[in-house]
């Protein structure tokens, strides 16, 4: 994926957050308990989070190149979609088995700030 696909898929995840949390405030509220708003709630902060994340990513690949970079970027989304999506799904429904998808959603969110800060301490090749 080039710089402009994860600065556009980060436009997405990022207006999908606005949205998801302006849903939660205001039309979940009356239907959910406190608790499950709150889950929700988490699920809308890593969104933002990791959607800013892959905003930077994008705007990094405009000037360095890296496949540390890319990969964290690839991470991050998945994060997004494992940890975010099933606590949405688990706020949602109350299936506390969809609980074990979130720590994989983690691990990846783990994986790609690690790859990040690796393609930040890799030298640039000078020419």
């Amino acid at each position: 994926m080039q710089a402009r696909h994860f600065i556009a898929c980060a436009s997405a995840v990022l207006f999908l957050a606005v949205a998801c949390g302006a849903f939660g405030a205001h039309a979940l509220k009356a239907y959910l308990t406190a608790d499950r708003l709150a889950i929700w709630q988490t699920a809308v902060l890593y969104q933002f989070i990791h959607g800013l994340g892959c905003l930077a990513i994008g705007v990094l690949l405009e000037h360095k190149s890296s496949r540390c970079l890319k990969l964290s970027g690839w991470s991050m989304l998945a994060g997004i979609v494992l940890f975010s999506g099933s606590l949405y799904l688990l706020a949602l429904t109350g299936v506390r088995e969809l609980g074990i998808i979130t720590p994989i959603g983690g691990l990846a969110f783990l994986a790609a700030w690690s790859l990040l800060g690796l393609a930040a301490m890799r030298k640039v090749p000078t020419s």
